[in-house]
């Protein structure tokens, strides 16, 4: 992964400050190990207000899936609104460069949520996951054996693995370049940091300025699809629509902005934690070497306890009350899934990590209600393939200084920027 949204997400009481009296360790930006916190502030206070962010902070689990659920008092429309405001300079520059884009999907509400997602999920089929699935698996087999050719018998999961899998995958899914990997990473780390993160007005305009390259892409894929047609996603929207359904060419182009984001930024995440957290258990890691049938089990263990995406925002459109605390309209909420994942009202020991787990499949990673992510199903596959793979090729990776792996900063991802690996000859 790039190094662009390393300034990202610093807490805006001052970087590496602690977390004032009556926050409970809580730090909003800091991902290293939050789950410390996320325990104090479900004993404690599990609704608590974070005057740093102005977010009322939930923490359990009923309660975060009780909110999920209820879309009409509790609205997605600032999921995707900047945490920071965007500066006059990076304003001017997508103002300039066109750029209006807009939620695919997480951030609409019915009615409009409704049509669009009806539409996408015609064209999101199981039969476009299988056409994949070949391609998938040996672009995992090519990554892998360039990895394991190293003479230095080293390397680092996330770089050499998990970075181009979903990304090249989303990218043939849509119909887009695949030579281009690291022009889209480059495009999604700057969403991350203008979107999640707490950059100044300065730090802001190279990100900004990668936006507007990002959104005239997306437009650009439209005009193609209707220009040439095509077997890919993007072509099917175009098609859908000239047959009649209701969903305009700006909104295909920010479903496009939406899923070239979400398609592979937590996908890379999924399979980076899921080897991160396995091969530092060797005795769970050698029951799926022994048994892969056991390998989609441990993927929802794996989204439980080490979930992509921790935190999820909602806006109260009315006055309410979440675990008995009274929220007034327009009040914004931080829905820690990280926390309710560990839940242990749900979750027996629910900080211990189980690949047997029998209820691990209840977690709240995709989300919950109308806004479940809508390519779950595609992000499991990868990852069950990436782990296929790697069990059969590589059963005896070693993590090395899994202490040292560090975490980007900002409001909701919690994303390893490495996962170091050595093996014997």
């Amino acid at each position: 992964m790039s190094s662009s949204t390393e300034t990202a997400g610093r807490c805006p009481f001052g970087y590496g400050a602690e977390a004032p009296a009556g926050h409970h360790g809580y730090e909003p930006f800091q991902m290293k190990d939050p789950f410390t916190a996320y325990a104090e502030l479900r004993a404690e206070q599990p609704v608590m207000l974070d005057e740093r962010t102005g977010l009322y902070v939930v923490s359990r689990y009923d309660d975060i899936k009780a909110v999920f659920e209820d879309w009409e008092t509790f609205s997605s429309e600032n999921a995707q609104a900047p945490v920071r405001e965007r500066g006059p300079a990076a304003k001017k520059i997508m103002e300039e460069g066109g750029f209006t884009a807009y939620s695919g999907l997480s951030a609409r509400r019915p009615p409009e949520h409704t049509r669009i997602r009806a539409v996408v999920q015609k064209a999101f089929t199981p039969r476009r996951y299988k056409a994949l699935e070949p391609f998938i698996r040996q672009n995992v087999v090519d990554l892998l054996e360039k990895m394991l050719s190293r003479e230095e018998r080293r390397g680092d999961l996330v770089k050499d693995l998990a970075y181009d899998v979903p990304t090249i995958t989303i990218l043939t899914l849509i119909g887009a370049d695949v030579s281009q990997v690291d022009t889209f990473k480059r495009w999604s780390d700057s969403r991350a940091a203008m979107t999640w993160g707490d950059l100044s007005d300065e730090q802001q305009i190279p990100h900004a300025h990668n936006l507007v390259e990002y959104w005239q892409e997306c437009l650009r894929l439209v005009r193609v699809a209707h220009e040439e047609g095509g077997d890919n996603l993007t072509a099917d929207l175009v098609k859908a629509q000239q047959d009649g359904a209701e969903i305009s060419d700006h909104e295909i182009a920010s479903v496009l902005y939406s899923l070239l984001f979400a398609g592979h930024e937590t996908t890379t995440t999924l399979i980076s934690n899921a080897l991160r957290e396995l091969l530092a258990r060797p005795e769970q890691w050698q029951q799926l070497v022994d048994d892969p049938k056991k390998i989609p089990a441990a993927i929802d263990e794996v989204l439980r306890y080490a979930g992509s995406i921790v935190g999820w925002r909602r806006k109260a459109l009315k006055d309410t009350e979440v675990g008995g605390v009274p929220i007034e309209q327009g009040s914004q909420l931080l829905l820690l899934m990280g926390s309710a994942n560990r839940d242990e009202t749900k979750f027996e020991a629910g900080e211990d990590f189980d690949i047997t787990r029998p209820n691990a499949r209840e977690h709240l990673s995709f989300g919950f209600g109308i806004h479940y992510c809508l390519g779950n199903m595609l992000a499991k596959l990868q990852a069950k393939i990436a782990l296929e793979e790697v069990a059969r090729l590589a059963p005896g990776l070693q993590l090395d200084a899994p202490e040292d792996i560090a975490f980007r900063e900002n409001l909701s991802f919690r994303v390893p920027e490495t996962v170091p690996v050595t093996w014997k000859a």
